[in-house]
């Protein structure tokens, strides 16, 4: 009898469902979805989820339960990361999971992971069709609320979790629309910040591939593709050139909120916060190009939740 499994991914920004068959020691994707729901909106000012940002994550949750029930599925492992750790409420998120997820399937229940745990993940399920001589691998995983890198080959060799994201870097930092140059400069301080204690933890002057995961990645390589609608086939393992993801991040971060939202590939929940990933992307190929010679980005559409999937079987 084939088993069925099912990865939920729940980060500071979006919440994902990956349900997939067992096939030859690997996985075959049965169904894969992707809601954004803000689950840390204001966590990086007050401490605290939101309750209606918790309730939006239910009303998510509730419907993946009813795919896990359509798809028969045997066991599911939902992962929660940045925001989760840092909301002094989170036990009120736990219970709300547990409710709605163990009404499927007995005794499941969100668990919260650490930075090196996401890090392993995300880099587990980025690689896994790549060509192994193009490692060692730095694999970037750019979420709502942290950031990692990850160097390896066919491991892990090295990784940081650092605390910068796509909503958080705007919810401190992005307040104008569009950003004026003193808000975009005090975002590049911050993220040059973290990415220095990052570099310092990842030597990644050994890398030969930058591998972008996630979905501020994955927007700016449609984009740099002019992509009228966003095609995730076309995208995944697709390669930018830095002078073609360097020109859409400065353009993005020239436009109004208006400008944005009509921009095809562009998802409506990741209107508002793009920019600030558009910075830590633009840094991040500035270190890249200077400490590893690196000079494109490889987009990767299979990260952590590809890797929570692949650690139930």
């Amino acid at each position: 009898m084939t088993r069925t499994v099912a990865a939920i991914d729940c980060g500071t920004n979006s919440i994902r469902l990956l349900i997939a068959q067992a096939e030859g020691g690997g996985l075959r994707d049965v169904h894969r979805e992707m809601r954004i729901v803000r689950l840390g909106q204001g966590v990086d000012a007050t401490g605290n989820f939101a309750p209606d940002a918790i309730e939006r994550t239910r009303a998510a949750l509730t419907e993946y339960a009813e795919l896990l029930r359509v798809h028969d599925v045997s066991t599911v492992r939902m992962v929660a990361t940045s925001a989760t750790r840092d909301a002094g409420n989170r036990d009120e998120f736990f219970s709300m999971t547990a409710e709605v997820l163990g009404a499927v399937v007995p005794g499941a229940i969100a668990e919260v992971i650490t930075g090196t745990e996401e890090a392993a993940l995300s880099f587990h399920g980025a690689i896994g069709e790549l060509d192994s001589a193009a490692a060692p691998f730095v694999v970037v995983d750019l979420g709502g609320g942290s950031t990692e890198v990850v160097l390896g080959e066919h491991d892990v060799a090295a990784s940081f979790s650092a605390d910068i994201g796509c909503v958080r870097l705007t919810e401190r930092c992005l307040h104008s629309d569009p950003p004026t140059a003193d808000e975009i400069d005090a975002a590049r301080a911050v993220v040059r910040a973290a990415l220095g204690q990052a570099l310092r933890v990842v030597p990644v002057e050994s890398a030969r591939t930058w591998v972008g995961v996630a979905g501020t990645f994955t927007t700016l390589a449609a984009l740099a593709k002019r992509m009228a609608t966003y095609d995730s086939e076309a995208i995944h393992l697709s390669r930018v050139g830095f002078p073609e993801l360097l020109e859409v991040c400065g353009e993005l971060l020239a436009m109004t909120r208006q400008q944005r939202a009509v921009l095809g590939p562009m998802h409506e929940g990741r209107v508002d916060v793009i920019g600030g990933g558009a910075i830590v992307v633009e840094e991040l190929a500035r270190e890249l190009g200077e400490r590893a010679g690196v000079d494109e980005l490889v987009v990767s559409e299979h990260d952590i939740l590809d890797g929570i999937a692949l650690s139930l079987l």
